[in-house]
Order: C-alpha cells, then sequence, then structure tokens
C-alpha cells in the first residue's frame, strides 16, 4: 500500500488551493469530486492527477486501475488530506486533479451543424444553476453552453461541476465578458438569437420554425433575468405558455423547456 499523504502534504496543500478562481485561472487547472465526475474526466482525457482516501482504495479500485491504464498519477491520502480537499461537508474519498476545460464562442459555432443550439446564460452567479444549464445543454444535445458576463460563475466551481453532473466535461462550456461580442459571434454563424420574455412576440408552441435552424437562447440571471438591452437585441422575444397561476419560472425550470423544444424541432 502506498504511504498516504497527510494534510500538510506539499501536493495536498498546492492541491487543495484550486478551491479558489484565481488559483485555477493561474495554474489552468482545477479539483473535482466524486466517482462520476472523476470517471468523466478520465473518460475524456483532462485528468491529470487522481487522489484516493486510504480507506476508499479498495471500492475505487477499477477507477484507479483505469487512471493508471491511462497513465495518470494515482496519490493516496489521509482521512484528514481527503477533508482539506473536499468542497462537501463530506469527502467523497475520490478526487482528480485535471486540465482546465477551455473552449470559446468560435469553437462551438465552428463544430455545429445546420440545425444546432447553443445555451447562453448571462450573469449566472449561482454554481448550481450554472452547472444543471450545462446538464441540461447536454441532455438536449445542444451544441454548446456560453456563460456570459462579469459576475458570471465559472464553469469549474466544484458546485457547478457537481450539478452538471459529469456533462461539463462532455459539451462545450466557453466563459465570456462580453454579452455583444457573443452575439455578434452567433449571427455572424447564422443563428438566431431567442430570449425568454413573458410578453415576447412569439409564442414557444409556434416557434418550431426559428428552433429547427441555429438557434442561441438567451437565459438571464437568477434575481433580475435579462438587462432590457439584452431582450432588445434578441431577434424574437419567446414567450413560454403558463397554464397554472405561476407567474414565472426559474432559470432552470425555463432552460428545461426551452431547450427541449429546441431538441424536438431539431431531431424530428
Amino acid at each position: 500500500m502506498d504511504t498516504a499523504l497527510t494534510e500538510r502534504s506539499t501536493r495536498v496543500v498546492s492541491f487543495a488551493k484550486l478551491h479558489r478562481s484565481s488559483e485555477r485561472r493561474a495554474r489552468g487547472e482545477f479539483l473535482i469530486e466524486g466517482a462520476n465526475a472523476v470517471r468523466s474526466a478520465l473518460d475524456t482525457g483532462v485528468a491529470r492527477t487522481v487522489l484516493v482516501r486510504d480507506d476508499e482504495e479498495y471500492r475505487h479500485a477499477p477507477l484507479l486501475d483505469l487512471a493508471r491504464t491511462a497513465g495518470v498519477d494515482v496519490l493516496v491520502v489521509t482521512t484528514r488530506a481527503a477533508a482539506k480537499l473536499a468542497d462537501t461537508s463530506t469527502s467523497p474519498g475520490v478526487f482528480a486533479v485535471c486540465d482546465l476545460l477551455e473552449a470559446s464562442v468560435r469553437d462551438i459555432v465552428g463544430a455545429a451543424g445546420p440545425a444546432a443550439t447553443v445555451a447562453v446564460g448571462v450573469d449566472i452567479s449561482d454554481p448550481g444553476n450554472a452547472g444543471t444549464l450545462i446538464r441540461t445543454a447536454d441532455a438536449m444535445g445542444c451544441a454548446g453552453v456560453v456563460l456570459v458576463g462579469t459576475s458570471t460563475v465559472d464553469p469549474h466551481n466544484g458546485k457547478a461541476v457537481r450539478a452538471s453532473a459529469g456533462s461539463v466535461f462532455h459539451i462545450p462550456v466557453a466563459r465570456e465578458r462580453d454579452p455583444k461580442a457573443v452575439l455578434d459571434a452567433l449571427r455572424a454563424a447564422g443563428f438566431t438569437v431567442l430570449a425568454t420574455a413573458a410578453d415576447g412576440e412569439m409564442s414557444l408552441d409556434t416557434a418550431d420554425a426559428v428552433l429547427s435552424g441555429r438557434a442561441a437562447w438567451l437565459f438571464g440571471n437568477e434575481a433580475h433575468g435579462l438587462s432590457p438591452d439584452l431582450l432588445a437585441a434578441a431577434d424574437h422575444r419567446v414567450s413560454i405558455p403558463i397554464h397554472g397561476r405561476a407567474e414565472s419560472l426559474n432559470i432552470a425550470a425555463a432552460a428545461a423547456v426551452c431547450l427541449y423544444s429546441s431538441a424536438r424541432a431539431t431531431h424530428r
């Protein structure tokens, strides 16, 4: 059995610093936890080091074998070291240090087909919502996700990665600051820009002609939605029919409904 690294180990201390966004950007790496995330990272070839708690080696043996076969370093850590690495209250016992997932809007539109959907989250500050948007976009076959704005969450945030349920490794995710530049790039690539609005001039029920081509959905901040300028900049403002007494849907529900409608229109 390998000697377990303690919480004072230089490598453990260094890896734990990856909980900070500035450290992730500076080093080009991020830290993930949990067997599902680690397996997805290994499957896509971005894992560089796998760490396992010393009392979890047997349970995660197949995953560790997969890592070693791929030439990925496997390190054993103590319980206290695992707690230092964990971003959750209960450590899952297995972690990986991975290369940052770097995509651009150009990458996404360049690989998109003639009937493709892109999900654009604007100033999404909650990492759980960002991860759920990425997971939904992956499930609905989107070409990619763009997280836009100066206050948007880092998709490499631990909570965002967990909420994506591995999808952050399956679908290109770009992070951009300027919404206008993103809209210009999408339009230049032939995408129609859509925004959800309660009083939209187009109903989602009658939007199939638009959704069956290249379409980019804008989803706004959890508290404030899309700004008036971005709503005005969209090619169409689309209303989601609501048949009950709720006034609106939150971002996760709205994205699920809209992206499902796009998937239905492009894959039928």
